[in-house]
C-alpha cells in the first residue's frame, strides 16, 4: 500500500515535471515566435523605408533630369533663335556693307574716270597749243603755252606741268581705274558665286535634311552611336575612316573620336579642301549634331557626378564654400 502511494507520488511528480517542461517549451516557442515576428516586422519596415527612399530618389533624379533637359532645350532654342536673329542681322549688315562698298567703288571709278578724262583733255589742249606755237614762228613761243596753261589751270589743277609728267599721271590714273574695275569685277564674281551656292543649298536642303534626320533618328544624345555610324552619312569621298562601336567604349576613346570627327566635318576644313556644296551642307549639320550631343554628354556626366557626391557625402555637400 505504501509502495503504491509512493509510486503514485512519483507518477504525479513526473507528470508535474513534464507539464513544467511543456510550459517552458511553450514559453520558449512563444518567445522565438515573437522574436521572429519582430525581426520580420523590422525587416519589412526597413524594406518599405528603403523602397520609399529609392522611389523618392528616383523621382528626384527624374525631376532634376527633366528640369535640366527643359533648361537645356530652352537654352538651345534661345541660342538657335539668337543665332538666327544674329544671322539675319549679319546678312542685313553684310548687304548694307556690300552696297556701301559698291557705291563707294562706283563713285571712285566715276571720279577716277572724270579726272582721267579731264587730264586727257588738258593734255590734248596743251599739245594743240604747243603745236600752234611752234608752227606760228613767234619770237616768244612759250607765251601762248603759258596762256593755255593759265586757261586750263582751273580744269586740270596743275600749273607748269610738263607733257611727260602729265602723260605719266594719266597713265597712273588709268591703272588705278583698271585696278578698281578689276577689283569690282572680282567682288561681283564672288557675290554671284555665293548667291549661286546659296541657291543650290536651298535646293538641296529638303532632301539632305531628310537624309541627316534618317541617319540621326534614334541616336539623339548617343554620341557613341553617332560616331560609329558616321561613314553612312558622310560617304566614301569624305576621307573618314569608320570607327567600330567597340573602339569607343571608354570616355577617353569617345573624346578622341569626337575630336577626329569634328576635324573631318569642320566648315573651315571643308572650305580648305574645296568640298562640294552637298558635302558642306551635310558636314555642317553633322558638326552641329555632334557638338550638341557632346556638350549634352558632358552636362549629364557632371550632373550625375554632382548627384552621386550629394548622396554619398551629404554633409560635405551642404557645407558652405
Amino acid at each position: 500500500m505504501k509502495r503504491e502511494r509512493e509510486q503514485e507520488k512519483d507518477r504525479l511528480r513526473k507528470l508535474e515535471e513534464e507539464r513544467e517542461r511543456e510550459r517552458e517549451r511553450e514559453k520558449d516557442r512563444m518567445a522565438v515566435e515573437r522574436a521572429t515576428y519582430e525581426a520580420r516586422e523590422r525587416a519589412y519596415a526597413e524594406t518599405r523605408e528603403r523602397a520609399a527612399v529609392e522611389r523618392a530618389t528616383t523621382e528626384a533624379r527624374q525631376r532634376v533630369l527633366a528640369e535640366a533637359r527643359e533648361r537645356l532645350e530652352k537654352a538651345c532654342a534661345e541660342a538657335k533663335e539668337k543665332s538666327l536673329t544674329d544671322k539675319v542681322s549679319m546678312e542685313a549688315r553684310l548687304r548694307a556693307e556690300r552696297a556701301a562698298v559698291e557705291r563707294a567703288t562706283a563713285e571712285a571709278r566715276e571720279r577716277a574716270f572724270e579726272k582721267a578724262m579731264a587730264e586727257k583733255f588738258a593734255f590734248e589742249a596743251r599739245e594743240r597749243v604747243e603745236r600752234s606755237a611752234l608752227s606760228s614762228g613767234s619770237r616768244y613761243p612759250y607765251s601762248s603755252l603759258y596762256g593755255a596753261s593759265y586757261n586750263t589751270e582751273k580744269f586740270e589743277g596743275v600749273e607748269g606741268e610738263s607733257a611727260q609728267r602729265c602723260k605719266a599721271r594719266l597713265e597712273r590714273y588709268r591703272r588705278t581705274a583698271e585696278r578698281s574695275a578689276k577689283a569690282l569685277a572680282e567682288k561681283n564674281m564672288r557675290d554671284l558665286q555665293a548667291q549661286r551656292e546659296q541657291t543650290e543649298r536651298n535646293r538641296l536642303a529638303e532632301s539632305l535634311d531628310a537624309d541627316v534626320k534618317r541617319w540621326s533618328n534614334g541616336k539623339e544624345g548617343n554620341l557613341r552611336a553617332l560616331l560609329s555610324t558616321l561613314q553612312y552619312i558622310l560617304g566614301p569621298d569624305s576621307g573618314w575612316q569608320p570607327i567600330p562601336l567597340t573602339d569607343v567604349i571608354t570616355a577617353a576613346a569617345v573624346k578622341k573620336a569626337y575630336r577626329k570627327a569634328t576635324l573631318c566635318v569642320h566648315p573651315d576644313k571643308l572650305q580648305q579642301r574645296g568640298a562640294s556644296i552637298q558635302q558642306k551642307y551635310i558636314c555642317e549639320k553633322v558638326f552641329d549634331l555632334l557638338k550638341v550631343c557632346y556638350w549634352l554628354a558632358i552636362f549629364f556626366a557632371n550632373l550625375i557626378h554632382a548627384y552621386t557626391f550629394d548622396k554619398l557625402c551629404p554633409r560635405a555637400a551642404s557645407m558652405p564654400i
